[in-house]
């Protein structure tokens, strides 16, 4: 007869804070997961084995995680359990019980206001290129001097004195790099500090996935409709120099 495994299956409940509710932000879109507040704590439960060993847990403040054994609740590892299993909690999934809301855009550029704050920093995972960042003056003569099957598998649009770059692969020129998740455009070496963030702000900003959200590593963003981008080439680039140089 095969082995009854249920009783194997871990179940993990967790509580933190309600002064670090914020914080929560970073997991909101884990669906499975379930909160309910008590007084100054908000209880959660629903967590898999993954989620419960994951960097996102890991990284939030004053946030105690416990197993659940016969109605009791044992932090990690520990022998004795430290609480009893609570009762007559109201549930609902953590993303309806979590109201987020962020500012909408303003023209081209947006911040992320304190509440829900949006971090990136430097990351260890390699990502390869997708789009590069350099000064027009700087990439005149290289754009010139590329044979025509090299520059037409680029878009590429004016942002100011510089010219933004799309494709795969990207041409060897000077210049900044970027790689891309979810319609972000992140620098290279860089990814949110929680990286559930960038779903959020995709299906936020940019559900259609009709525009490309460019972060700067101090999380300032410039937005750029798909549409605007046009196929490189030396004789685009030259009459969209001589256009800036008139206006």
């Amino acid at each position: 007869m095969a082995k009854d495994t249920s009783e194997h299956i871990k179940e993990f409940w967790a509580e933190i804070p309600r002064k670090d509710e914020e914080y929560l932000g970073s997991i909101r879109d884990w669906q499975n997961v379930q909160v309910a507040p008590e007084q100054d704590v908000i209880w959660m439960k629903g967590f898999t084995g993954e989620q419960a060993a994951s960097p996102e847990i890991q990284q939030l403040p004053n946030f105690i995680l416990y197993e659940l054994r016969d109605g009791l609740l044992f932090r990690k590892n520990a022998l004795v359990p430290s609480k009893k299993v609570r009762t007559a909690l109201l549930w609902t999934t953590i993303d309806k019980a979590l109201r987020l809301t962020l500012p909408q855009s303003n023209n081209n550029f947006f911040g992320i206001d304190e509440k829900v704050k949006v971090t990136l920093k430097p990351s260890e995972e390699e990502h390869p290129a997708f789009a590069l960042l350099s000064s027009v003056g700087e990439m005149k003569d290289f754009i010139i001097a590329q044979p025509f099957f090299r520059l037409e598998k680029i878009s590429w649009i004016m942002i100011d004195d510089k010219a933004l770059f799309l494709g795969n692969p990207l041409l060897s020129f000077p210049g900044k790099t970027f790689w891309e998740s979810n319609g972000h455009l992140l620098p290279a070496g860089f990814d949110f500090e929680f990286k559930n963030m960038s779903s959020l702000l995709q299906r936020k900003y940019n559900a259609a996935l009709d525009q490309w959200l460019l972060w700067n590593e101090d999380a300032s963003v410039t937005v750029i409709n798909k549409s605007d981008f046009r196929k490189l080439s030396a004789s685009s680039f030259r009459l969209t120099e001589k256009a800036k140089e008139w206006n």
